[in-house]
């Protein structure tokens, strides 16, 4: 599916979509260069599951977990790791086999370790066409 968007509103309403289809133990993994939109899109996908909570990117902390929607939430960012080994140190496995849904910015980083029935999600910028103009292409 690509979903073409042309405002941040547009792209967290992206999210929200697929965050309202979200089941238990699903696993998104997010792709996209900085500043393509990739937290903006979490929070979208936050709402999709109903956390009234303000969602924030877990830089520093690698994972936030959100308790209070539809099901709980565990948004990671991988980006400061350096492999896959490192993520496991955290208890990753008891994220991807438990009972809420995660989602994963920067997973290419970690992509070894995300199991293979992962929903892949790639944001691209296309400044020809507008500076907030992006395509979210998910490959399910």
């Amino acid at each position: 599916m690509i979903i073409e968007a042309f405002s941040a509103d547009d792209t967290e309403q992206a999210g929200l979509l697929l965050g309202t289809e979200a089941k238990k133990k699903d696993i998104f993994c997010l792709t996209g260069d900085l500043g393509v939109g990739k937290t903006i899109f979490s929070k979208g996908f936050a709402k999709g599951l109903l956390i009234d909570e303000d969602v924030t990117s877990p830089t520093f902390t690698i994972v936030n977990e959100y308790q209070n929607g539809r099901l709980p939430f565990y948004h990671f960012d991988v980006y400061r790791l350096k492999n896959s080994d490192e993520i496991f140190e955290l208890g990753f496995d008891e994220y991807l086999f438990g009972d809420g849904v995660c989602l994963i910015e920067w997973a290419e980083i970690v992509e070894e370790a995300i199991p293979e029935d992962a929903i892949w999600i790639n944001i691209e910028k296309d400044l020809s066409k507008g500076e907030n103009y992006r395509v979210i292409k998910i490959d399910e």
